[in-house]
């Protein structure tokens, strides 16, 4: 047989590019690459899926998934602090200030909303305190330093780390005492309420370009003594006792109407003097239970 006869039946006799069930070898690759994307994306949940412990019914029980609804409250919460910090840093302090008032809104409407629609986790209440320490720990240091307390040197951004320390350890020793202390008192003060009384300040002088050096004094006051009070254990009043399903007479509803139109008169003066007189019933009511004589 001459070589090119050889040459011949050699190639007849060489497998097909096509396997039996008529893919081709690009085929099948691309079908194996699909199958495995499919277990990395599967694994990939499963890794990163969210699951946590909780009593329901009296049965101890195993629960996957976060619920959508309170943690989209507190991500919007998460979104102001964020933007209130952005805002200070870049010289816009009335933004700031509005965007750490809209916060405390939507931080009090998680937990409500939550409850109403019986969605409470773990994982909501961690993230919940994650987003406060951001909301009003951070943001109202930031914007207070940023706005005035650069200007006093070391002992501004001290008083503002002081600020967020205290912040810190409040959101710490809050969620260690739930289930343990009366619900109708706050042991120290709020952080959103120590947040609303930085950021009212911040407003209401800067609104009235007021740069003096007894301002930046005032202001350094204002953040020690919020960070200060927040750790302490001067009880506040949580108002979480009220009952807003009850009848109530038409006065209190006519109050509720002139404190709107009060508010938007002035809004940064008339929540300033709000939230002080809040964050000052707790030393006053303190106080006056250690005046009163003991029968």
């Amino acid at each position: 047989m001459t070589q090119d006869a050889r040459d011949q039946e050699h190639e007849n006799t060489q497998p097909s590019d096509t396997s039996a069930s008529g893919e081709s070898p690009q085929q099948t690759s691309s079908s194996d690459d699909v199958v495995g994307n499919e277990d990395l994306a599967t694994a990939f949940l499963r890794e990163t899926e969210v699951v946590e412990e909780a009593v329901e019914d009296g049965k101890k029980i195993r629960r996957k998934g976060i619920y959508l609804l309170p943690n989209l409250f507190t991500t919007s919460a998460l979104f102001s602090g964020f933007f209130a910090v952005v805002a200070g840093i870049n010289g816009e302090f009335t933004s700031a200030a509005v965007a750490i008032f809209i916060a405390m809104v939507l931080d009090g409407l998680d937990g409500r909303v939550a409850r109403m629609t019986n969605t409470q986790s773990e994982f909501g209440a961690e993230y919940d305190s994650l987003a406060d320490m951001v909301s009003f720990g951070m943001a109202p240091a930031l914007v207070a330093f940023t706005w005035i307390l650069q200007d006093i040197g070391k002992t501004g951004w001290v008083v503002a780390f002081l600020y967020v320390a205290c912040a810190a350890l409040r959101l710490a020793r809050f969620n260690v005492q739930i289930g343990s202390v009366d619900k109708k008192w706050f042991i120290g003060l709020p952080s959103p309420s120590a947040a609303a009384l930085v950021a009212a300040s911040v407003w209401t002088f800067h609104s009235f370009d007021a740069d003096a050096f007894g301002f930046k004094l005032l202001m350094l006051v204002v953040v020690g003594a919020a960070g200060i009070l927040m750790v302490s254990n001067i009880r506040y009043y949580s108002f979480k006792d009220l009952d807003f399903k009850k009848p109530v007479p038409f006065v209190v509803l006519l109050a509720v109407v002139l404190g709107f139109v009060m508010i938007s008169v002035e809004p940064s003066v008339m929540l300033l003097l709000l939230f002080a007189a809040y964050v000052c019933s707790g030393p006053v009511l303190a106080v006056m239970r250690k005046a009163k004589p003991k029968r």
